[in-house]
């Protein structure tokens, strides 16, 4: 699938143009609730939460055993979560990813970010109407070294 008219959807390796990862990435908050982080470090969120972290973003673990993460305390669901988050990152399969998106909304996030893989139009366009946000099958572990990378050639 080709960008639309504003390079907004579809892009090769995602559904977002440059300014919005960038937006979302260094502009829209530090706290960033990751949604499928456990403790188990074989998983792909454990290690993108460390590469947030290491970027200065304060990771909050959603779970549904809301188990403590990098010394940040987890909750089960977006909604428990007592504090304002900034963006919401997934980890979950793309069938169970949607709902997720609609929480984020709920609860007033500012973004959501799909990761690699993870793909629902749906979702996406659904949370783009509501005015978040929203990067899909993506990976800011990825997209965080790159902008560095760009920053540091720039000068």
């Amino acid at each position: 699938m080709g960008a639309d008219e504003n390079g907004e959807n579809g892009g090769p390796g995602g559904y977002a143009d440059e300014a919005t990862i960038r937006r979302v990435l260094t502009g829209t908050g530090d706290t960033w609730a990751v949604v499928g982080l456990s403790n188990n470090a074989d998983r792909a969120a454990y290690g993108v939460a460390g590469v947030l972290r290491r970027h200065g973003k304060r990771v909050v673990p959603v779970h549904p055993k809301a188990e403590t993460v990098g010394g940040e305390r987890g909750y089960a669901t977006l909604a428990d979560i007592p504090f304002p988050v900034d963006v919401v990152d997934v980890f979950v399969n793309a069938s169970l990813a949607g709902p997720v998106a609609d929480e984020a909304v709920r609860v007033g996030a500012k973004a959501v970010w799909f990761q690699l893989g993870v793909v629902d139009e749906a979702a996406f366009a659904r949370t783009r109407a509501a005015g978040l946000d929203m990067v899909m099958d993506r990976c800011p572990a990825i997209e965080l070294p790159r902008l560095e990378r760009e920053r540091q050639r720039a000068g």
